[in-house]
């Protein structure tokens, strides 16, 4: 089993910000990606982090498909301003319904 197929990634609502955050069986640490939230419709991707435990392992894509997943799903749109987000974001055109620069 590869370590991509054991990242869990799991949503905390915090008011009007957020965090998706994903963990890996057997490692320690945790990566996080946080969210503000303008409006129902609207989401800013604030912050990526992966520590040097996750790196390599694709935790940081995990978190941004499951922000998209999810925009997806509750009709809502996403400004990258997080670095990490904006550059997944620029590999992937068929994002383009969700985001909003």
């Amino acid at each position: 089993m590869s370590e991509a197929s054991q990242i869990q990634v799991s949503y905390e609502d915090q008011g009007s910000k957020g965090r998706y955050v994903a963990r890996i069986a057997g490692i320690e640490a945790v990566g996080e990606l946080t969210i503000s939230k303008v409006s129902a419709d609207l989401i800013i991707a604030d912050h990526t982090y992966v520590p040097d435990a996750m790196r390599g392992t694709g935790a940081g894509s995990a978190l941004v498909n499951r922000l998209i997943a999810d925009a997806r799903a509750k009709g809502q749109h996403i400004v990258p301003l997080c670095p990490f987000v904006r550059a997944q974001v620029q590999r992937h055109p068929e994002w383009a319904d969700v985001i909003q620069f």
